[in-house]
């Protein structure tokens, strides 16, 4: 079986947005998300998460009908996906142990409880990353992942706008051909957004998350938009990743501190409305790096398929 990481890791990510939507909030009719109080933009952890999941997908494409990887060994399928049904994928971990289904509880022994968990953690990627809540009709436990985000939020504050749009087609042929039909389309001109997340590797140890699972975790980060176009997300493109790696399990400064490390500073005209990535320079601080930290800084990760 792959060895779980042993390091503990920090990073920030860096992507923009021109012309497109990169998180709409269903509560405010799908407007880009924003601070109401900084009018700087939000993207979710929930949203970059989809899009890791989403490349995984693609880049592997081991479907949810695959044969079950053996014992210790590491499969690449995704548990979060649309349409998944999860007490389906959860079913899955009993018929592979041979054990008795019951609602809502776990196996009686602890053993076997172990047995259907830790074959989620092996079969799924994004459980053995992120962690899942299996709770369900079909109980396969809670598994805390290692990898967390943080909300991205944008450099600068955003300006959410709204266009109309018309439909010149009709949908039935008694429909008036005159009759066109509007719509709504939200976006911002401009965003550059910054996110920050964590690798602990302790619970890469429960989960069994490897060096090769963190490797397609970067690639995913730099490549997730690539093949994820829409016109509603307009140009998204990922800029810069900074990973910080510790020499310890438990790491050795605090995340704060290396985060702080990171500058994203404007270089053109504060009177001047920032519209491209050439509007700031991202820096990263080396000479202030703690004892037992090394840095790394990518600008593209080439795809692995």
């Amino acid at each position: 079986m792959p060895e779980p990481i042993k390091n503990r890791y920090d990073f920030v990510f860096i992507c923009d947005v021109k012309n497109g939507n990169p998180n709409g909030d269903p509560d405010a009719g799908n407007l880009p998300r924003i601070d109401p109080e900084t009018g700087c933009g939000i993207i979710s952890d929930v949203c970059i998460k989809r899009k890791i999941r989403n490349y995984v997908d693609l880049v592997k494409g081991c479907s949810i009908d695959d044969p079950d990887v053996d014992d210790g060994e590491l499969g690449y399928k995704i548990y979060v996906q649309e349409g998944a049904i999860l007490n389906e994928r959860n079913e899955m971990a009993y018929k592979h142990h041979n054990l008795p289904l019951a609602d809502k509880k776990l196996p009686k022994s602890v053993e076997d409880q172990r047995k259907v968990t830790q074959f989620m953690c092996e079969n799924f990627y994004d459980i053995r990353t992120f962690g899942a809540v299996m709770t369900t009709k079909r109980n396969c436990g809670q598994v805390r992942g290692p990898v967390q985000l943080c909300f991205g939020e944008s450099v600068d504050p955003v300006m959410p706008l709204e266009m109309s749009i018309t439909r010149m087609a009709a949908t039935e042929g008694k429909e008036d051909k005159e009759n066109k039909t509007m719509g709504r389309k939200q976006y911002v001109p401009y965003g550059l957004y910054r996110i920050e997340g964590f690798v602990s590797a302790p619970l890469a140890e429960r989960t069994g998350f490897s060096q090769a699972d963190l490797d397609l975790l970067w690639e995913a980060l730099m490549n997730m938009f690539e093949n994820d176009r829409s016109a509603s997300r307009g140009l998204m493109t990922s800029r810069k990743l900074v990973v910080f790696k510790h020499e310890s399990r438990l790491g050795n400064a605090p995340a704060e501190k290396l985060f702080e490390l990171v500058h994203v500073d404007r270089v053109s005209s504060s009177d001047q409305a920032v519209r491209s990535y050439a509007d700031y320079c991202v820096t990263v601080d080396e000479n202030a790096l703690p004892d037992g930290v090394e840095v790394s800084v990518f600008d593209y990760i080439a795809p692995s398929a």
